[in-house]
């Protein structure tokens, strides 16, 4: 069963919550194992995953429900 617009963004997000997770941990690993190098840091920093916030959650459920509207309308 093909997937729709909505559950691939659901899926997408998820993915991305669980990468922020992940880096999340990686730092607190780090800080709790004493003193961090440099170069720690900046791996962890220079991640591709922006943190998702609740405002853009929020903002990806208006549009979802938007787009949903104006398919159903």
């Amino acid at each position: 069963m093909p997937q729709s617009s909505k559950d691939r963004l659901i899926i997408a997000l998820s993915a991305q919550l669980q990468a922020e997770r992940e880096t999340r941990a990686a730092l607190g690993a780090a800080i709790a194992n004493g003193p961090i190098d440099r170069e720690v840091i900046l791996a962890i920093l220079g991640d591709p995953v922006p943190v998702v916030t609740a405002d853009e959650l929020a903002r990806a459920d208006r549009l979802a429900v938007g787009r949903h509207l104006r398919e159903v309308a």
